[in-house]
């Protein structure tokens, strides 16, 4: 099991030390998330300043970027990491596509679908010198003068990942990708009930490979930790106004239904719609805790992680607190983990 950092620096002159930090405290990549900030342009600088991290998008917006301009940006970080780079996508969900990034829904599974071969297609012309001719529903690519392509590089292919809820898009992950990255909205239950077996048959129906050997796996879900039970306790609680914020969403709805909790799904969106944003917290249950987060001091956590994730995970993330007085902890946890 490779154990990445989440690095969650919002403001882009912390992003080197924090990858930094990582490198030094022995993680095997760095994730980086596409919140407030521009994940390529953080993927960038991060691997700029480490030298052995692979260096990973969790994710990067697909459809509020054109393919080509993702693909160039994917070149230029696996040329400055010197191959160390991963990308990492997901779809994001239709209000932020048309009313955060002013761009057009369409259905996700198919659109994603053309956006891997798309991004294959040119990588392809310019390794390969392959005439690029891809012509799709969504995306048609036939242009690529010679003063646009950035050549060739000495470094293995881009590996392409994809996020994933439903059993549509884990399906395609396995059938087009490299790997799939299970959404932080997730529990152990639905991702081996629900997204693996779809993963897998996936795999099965691409003829790519016989079974999961080489493809990757990020698992998902709250991971909360900390240097004592008291840390643990507030990071518990900061976790259950995200799963309410995130349980609000209509599209994440599959997830909660699948643990009988659809109704609460509805209510939260209702609320969220009024603004009682302060009130949605006291609907998450101890219950629904429990079973969305892994929680523990670091000395603990390990043996919960390999019960949780053993079973599926071949990347787990953590988050790295801003206090750094109990990084031989942090580095002991990633070790016992990476074992």
């Amino acid at each position: 099991m490779r154990v990445h950092a989440r690095i969650d620096a919002p403001e882009l002159p912390n992003v080197p030390a924090e990858a930094q930090r990582a490198e030094a405290l022995g993680f095997d990549g760095v994730a980086i998330q596409e919140n407030a900030f521009d994940t390529l342009l953080h993927a960038a600088l991060a691997a700029e300043h480490t030298s052995r991290v692979a260096v990973a998008t969790h994710i990067a917006v697909a459809f509020a970027r054109s393919p080509m301009l993702t693909a160039y940006a994917a070149w230029d970080i696996q040329r400055l990491s010197e191959g160390r780079f991963e990308l990492g996508l997901g779809t994001q969900v239709k209000g932020h596509i048309e009313r955060r990034f002013s761009n057009v829904w369409s259905s996700p599974v198919p659109r994603m679908r053309e956006y891997a071969g798309s991004l294959r297609a040119i990588w392809d012309s310019w390794q390969n010198g392959t005439p690029l001719d891809y012509r799709g529903d969504h995306y048609s690519f036939t242009l690529m003068s010679p003063y646009y392509n950035p050549g060739p590089l000495p470094y293995p292919p881009i590996p392409l990942y994809t996020a994933a809820v439903g059993p549509g898009m884990s399906r395609m992950a396995g059938e087009l990708f490299d790997g799939i990255i299970i959404h932080r909205f997730s529990t152990a239950d639905y991702t081996r009930e629900v997204m693996m077996p779809a993963f897998e048959k996936g795999i099965q129906e691409s003829g790519r490979r016989s079974d999961m050997e080489g493809m990757v796996v990020t698992g998902g879900g709250f991971v909360i930790m900390g240097a004592t039970e008291a840390k643990v306790t507030r990071g518990r609680e900061q976790a259950r106004g995200q799963i309410a914020w995130y349980a609000s969403t209509r599209t994440y709805k599959r997830v909660m239904d699948h643990h009988g909790w659809g109704e609460v799904c509805l209510r939260l969106h209702r609320m969220s719609l009024e603004g009682r944003w302060d009130a949605m917290p006291s609907e998450v249950t101890d219950e629904m805790l429990d079973t969305f987060c892994l929680y523990g001091t670091y000395d603990k956590l390990a043996a919960k992680a390999q019960e949780r994730y053993g079973g599926y995970a071949t990347i787990i993330s953590l988050g790295m607190p801003a206090d750094r007085g109990h990084d031989d902890r942090l580095g002991a946890l990633v070790e016992e983990l990476r074992g």
